[in-house]
């Protein structure tokens, strides 16, 4: 059994140095891989995530990461990755990861996600420019997760993303925000190329468990849902 602990929206800024850190002195005991689901920082600054780089700097076990919405806030994203990686933390977007467990491989495919809705109540792509390129934009963050996890050679495979693929972790917020939370896209992208878990933030007022059309399990992970420094699901 793989155990992996998992966050989102820890949301880290100029004032939360070691805010994380205490929480993760004993991680190595209790999880064999830590990842975070997106909203690494406040407002996408930089100096935010090495605040956080700070915290999960020579933690025991791998950390990999997807940025959120709040990460991209000044437009920065691709320093904010870098902050974190300095200390070793991988962030996917697009991409898989495989790291072995006592010879058991985990793959762990990454993305940001976005919005657009659920089925029966969704965006599509007609209309104005705006509106095409919105769901377009989750369409193809959709592919990208398909072919990342399609293309992982592993025993055991874990989707993590920011917004929700599925509704069901969404209860709790109001309905008028879903097409902002996330896209049934992304539970359909898991479903054809498999999974064993599917783990994402964004909804802070949602849901913590919920499960795809194909049967895979989906955890939302965001802090305030949790209301803890992480949570540990077993896998495979």
């Amino acid at each position: 059994m793989i155990r992996v602990a998992a966050v989102a929206d820890v949301h880290f800024g100029a004032d939360s140095a070691w805010r994380l850190r205490p929480h993760l002195e004993h991680l190595g005991e209790q999880a064999d891989l830590l990842l975070i689901a997106g909203d690494l920082t406040k407002g996408g600054d930089p100096d935010e995530a090495a605040v956080l780089a700070a915290d999960l700097e020579g933690l025991p076990v791998p950390v990999l990461a997807v940025l959120g919405n709040h990460d991209h806030h000044a437009d920065r994203p691709d320093e904010v990755a870098k902050r974190v990686e300095a200390v070793g933390v991988r962030v996917l977007e697009g991409e898989g990861e495989v790291v072995e467990v006592d010879g058991t491989r985990v793959g762990i495919a990454g993305v940001k996600g976005f919005g657009g809705g659920f089925a029966g109540a969704s965006g599509t792509e007609f209309g104005e420019p705006e509106m095409k390129a919105f769901v377009a934009h989750t369409r193809e963050v959709a592919g990208r997760l398909e072919e990342a996890l399609a293309g992982l050679d592993a025993d055991v495979r874990v989707a993590l993303m920011h917004y929700s693929p599925v509704e069901a972790t969404l209860r709790g917020e109001r309905l008028e925000i879903y097409p902002f939370l996330g896209s049934y896209l992304l539970a359909e992208a898991v479903d054809r190329a498999g999974a064993d878990l599917v783990v994402h933030g964004h909804a802070h007022g949602g849901t913590e468990k919920g499960v795809t059309p194909g049967g895979v399990h989906v955890r939302n992970v965001a802090q305030p849902v949790i209301k803890h420094a992480y949570n540990v699901y077993g896998v495979g």
